[in-house]
């Protein structure tokens, strides 16, 4: 698969099964989709389902999908996995596939995807995919595994997760404007110094890049999601499952 995110996650494996099944809870965490609707089935059918994303205030793109699932393993573990393509020809994605794990380890559980697609446009799309949407894209599902976690280990609700990340990119953008702007303003404050602003001169940049430094690097706060607590690749060589290969195309 092209796309592999890892996060462990201190829960009960129903809990988690549930928060990311149900298509209301889903939509909720994972910053991928603003709506998952499922469709009528007849029983024993895989599910179908409707999704859609909206990619600018005016501009929303849909598609359909269609997932199975395997909640009881001999192993322990679960399984779904599922087929999508969006016609919407604004759409970058024309189809792809993928898969969730849940893997109980411990006091915890690895929950993990990969996932591929297809890119429309062709070589431009190609492109566009490999600088752009597809860093984008591996970005996203870390950070929405994140925001899961923190649902799920510390009842922070998705709104307020991103509500809290909201808050804290703000904070470092300001910190880093501020810092930008002490640097360039106008020298003639440092002659108020005296014999002092040589000296001044030399350690105002310093402090400022350190300031720049730590809007930037410092780790994020506990009850912020951020894709940099996700393992990005695959500790062993992984492999879709089986279940994958019974499913159909969407339609």
């Amino acid at each position: 698969m092209g796309l592999y995110i890892e996060a462990r996650i201190r829960a009960d494996l129903d809990d988690l099964w549930a928060r990311t099944q149900d298509p209301a809870r889903h939509q909720r965490w994972d910053l991928r989709f603003s709506e998952i609707t499922y469709l009528p089935r007849a029983e024993g059918e895989p599910q179908r389902f409707r999704y859609a994303t909206r990619v600018l205030p005016f501009l929303t793109v849909a598609g359909t999908g269609i997932s199975a699932g395997e909640k009881e393993r001999p192993d322990g573990t679960r399984t779904s996995a599922l087929r999508f393509a969006s016609p919407h020809p604004l759409s970058l994605l024309a189809e792809g596939s993928g898969y969730w794990r849940y893997v109980p380890d411990g006091d915890g559980i690895r929950f993990l995807t990969g996932y591929d697609y297809r890119p429309r446009w062709g070589t431009l799309g190609a492109l566009a995919d490999r600088l752009l949407f597809r860093p984008l894209m591996g970005w996203a599902t870390a950070w929405s595994f994140d925001r899961l976690r923190l649902w799920l280990e510390r009842g922070i609700t998705p709104e307020r997760a991103r509500l809290n990340w909201l808050a804290e990119v703000t904070v470092r953008a300001l910190v880093i404007t501020i810092a930008c702007t002490t640097l360039t303003s106008d020298a003639a404050a440092l002659a108020l110094l005296g014999p002092l602003a040589p000296t001044a001169a030399y350690l105002c940049p310093l402090l400022l890049a350190l300031a720049i430094t730590l809007a930037l690097f410092t780790p994020p706060l506990p009850g912020t999601p951020a894709a940099r607590r996700c393992l990005r690749t695959p500790p062993t060589r992984v492999r879709a499952p089986r279940l994958l290969r019974t499913l159909g195309t969407p339609r």
